[in-house]
């Protein structure tokens, strides 16, 4: 478990943080290491299934589910970030913006829920349709609902007793934890999966512009710590330093400033996955545009059946289905054609 502010005070401060035991030093956290088996153990069933039926799940995904996604969470909460997160601030606050930035960008590049659509059985997938699609899910997926939620639930924890007493008992901080992934999730996920949970309008330029601005607001909470001048958990950090860490103060404007630049990094591969996700959605549709094209407009012999009875003026007399009918690849080709 986590620990508590009892079991600190019994074993002492931990040792001097060097780089070597930012590498080294690690402790269990038994909750967080159950989520991580059994959301693993979860999404490894769903790739065997799929390979069981002879098809192939993308190892790209795999590799951002296991190593981004959960790799986030473990380094979050068991590596020296929770050694020292309690007798120094800024790697509570690098774990922060693990938990509700970087670990949720990797569970949702894994794709999971087209994974759980296409492994399921058909009535357990048909739920996981309507519960994504249901009235909760949408208005707190929806854009700006959620970008709120991340910043709100940042605020609160730093600027509310929230953080400070999650310090001193064990199980709210695992609940700050789950709090934290949950609220990244919910941003993340929504805009990089494939199934339907955003409004309609939600297309690919515009989920583009949405991670472009969830960029900017989240540098927010970083730079509200780097620059507040009153102590976040002051009590506790002021006891608890010690005598090797930086001043208590100069702590909380390094990790608003960890927090900050891992924010800024994390937008840019999030807006390139929205980009390459548009440039895919683009050939595909292209593709399709293609090869109605050629079979619409495929010459027609003269020997047709039909060709008498229209006089030979049956293109004259027929609009072409473009005209007609409704949908994005009818549209492309209208816009194309009426300039």
């Amino acid at each position: 478990m986590a620990a508590d502010s009892a079991s600190l005070l019994a074993v002492g401060s931990p040792a001097e943080l060097t780089w070597g035991r930012l590498l080294s030093a690690w402790q269990l956290d038994v909750p967080a290491l159950l989520l991580v088996a059994a959301l693993g153990a979860l999404y490894g069933w769903g790739v065997l299934r799929l390979r069981r039926r002879g098809e192939r799940w993308p190892l790209p995904h795999v590799a951002a589910f296991v190593l981004l996604g959960l790799g986030g969470l473990v380094v979050a909460t068991m590596s020296a970030l929770a050694v020292y997160d309690h007798v120094l601030f800024w790697p509570a606050a690098v774990q922060n913006v693990l938990l509700d930035l970087v670990a949720p960008l990797g569970l949702a590049l894994g794709d999971p829920l087209r994974l759980a659509v296409e492994t399921l059985p058909e009535d357990a997938a048909r739920r996981v349709r309507a519960v994504m699609t249901g009235r909760v899910v949408r208005l707190l997926t929806f854009p700006l609902v959620s970008t709120a939620l991340v910043l709100t639930t940042e605020l609160t924890v730093y600027f509310t007793p929230y953080f400070a007493t999650a310090l001193r008992v064990g199980w709210l901080h695992e609940l700050m934890y789950l709090h934290l992934l949950a609220a990244g999730c919910l941003f993340v996920v929504p805009v990089l999966t494939r199934e339907q949970a955003l409004p309609t309008w939600c297309s690919h330029p515009v989920r583009a512009a949405l991670v472009f601005l969830d960029g900017i607001v989240d540098a927010v909470p970083g730079l509200v710590v780097m620059t507040h001048g009153t102590l976040i958990a002051g009590a506790w950090y002021l006891h608890h330093a010690p005598s090797w860490a930086p001043d208590v103060q100069r702590d909380q404007q390094l990790g608003g400033g960890a927090m900050l630049g891992i924010a800024e990094l994390v937008a840019l591969p999030f807006l390139l996955a929205i980009l390459m996700r548009w440039a895919r959605h683009e050939r595909v549709q292209t593709a399709a545009l293609d090869r109605r094209l050629d079979t619409e407009l495929a010459p027609v012999p003269a020997d047709v059946p039909g060709q008498a009875e229209t006089g030979g003026l049956t293109g004259e007399l027929l609009r072409p289905w473009w005209e007609t009918e409704q949908g994005e690849v009818a549209d492309r080709i209208r816009r194309q054609r009426h300039g």
